[in-house]
């Protein structure tokens, strides 16, 4: 019958092909349609030369793995807004929270002063850190001396080398010391301010975008205060 064998031939591919099959339209089957190919073709089967029992079978289970499949994508779609959702809210409660970060620049308020710190790759004499303001000018030189490898903490009090009280703004702190003989630069970790997150669209990383303009992915983010 030329019912049968197009109702037949076109269930079969449906079913070994089930993520390239379309309709008339252009749009995926879904597993209802597949279960109703599935009914269309018992009843336009030959009587005469009804469907083996193998083949049978074996349809209903590449159904089964169909219908398991799309389940498991509805799972794995729900998990991944719950995902999104979940990092709105962490991003909500970073907003205007101090983190540490590997920065070479600081939002400093003078009168507060700034604590930060120097990643020491091995042991070094005559560590320093030098401060420049926005210009560029060197305003002030902390001096650490002799450091074992590790981190070290520094303290900046605001106040140019010559003890003079500056303004609050953006300052630059560049970290170096004598390392076997050479002088090596070294990396700083400095205080900023959360000003705004921005989320990932697609299950990406979320980015904090600091005060000053800088921004840094949540991952390399050493601490967080308060």
């Amino acid at each position: 019958m030329a019912v049968e064998n197009d109702v037949s031939t076109s269930f079969i591919n449906s079913l070994q092909n089930p993520t390239v099959t379309t309709t008339n339209s252009g749009e995926a089957l879904g597993k209802d349609a597949f279960l109703q190919l599935l009914v269309t073709q018992m009843k336009n089967q030959n009587p005469l030369d009804p469907q083996d029992n193998t083949q049978f079978v074996a349809q209903l289970a590449q159904f089964s793995s169909l219908e398991s499949m799309q389940n498991l994508t509805s799972t794995v779609d729900s998990i991944a807004t719950s995902y999104k959702s979940s990092q709105a809210l962490q991003a909500s409660s970073l907003v205007g929270r101090s983190v540490i970060v590997e920065t070479g620049t600081a939002q400093v308020d003078t009168s507060k002063g700034l604590t930060g710190s120097v990643v020491i790759p091995a042991s070094t004499t005559a560590t320093t850190v030098k401060v420049y303001d926005s210009t560029g000018t060197q305003v002030d030189t902390i001096d650490l001396g002799s450091q074992s490898a590790g981190n070290a903490s520094f303290t900046w009090d605001g106040l140019s080398s010559e003890g003079v009280a500056l303004a609050s703004g953006t300052y630059k702190f560049v970290a170096s010391g004598t390392v076997n003989g050479t002088n090596t630069a070294f990396s700083t970790y400095l205080p900023a301010t959360v000003n705004s997150v921005t989320t990932a669209v697609s299950g990406g990383e979320m980015t904090l975008n600091l005060a000053g303009g800088s921004s840094i992915a949540l991952s390399k983010v050493q601490s967080i205060g308060i």
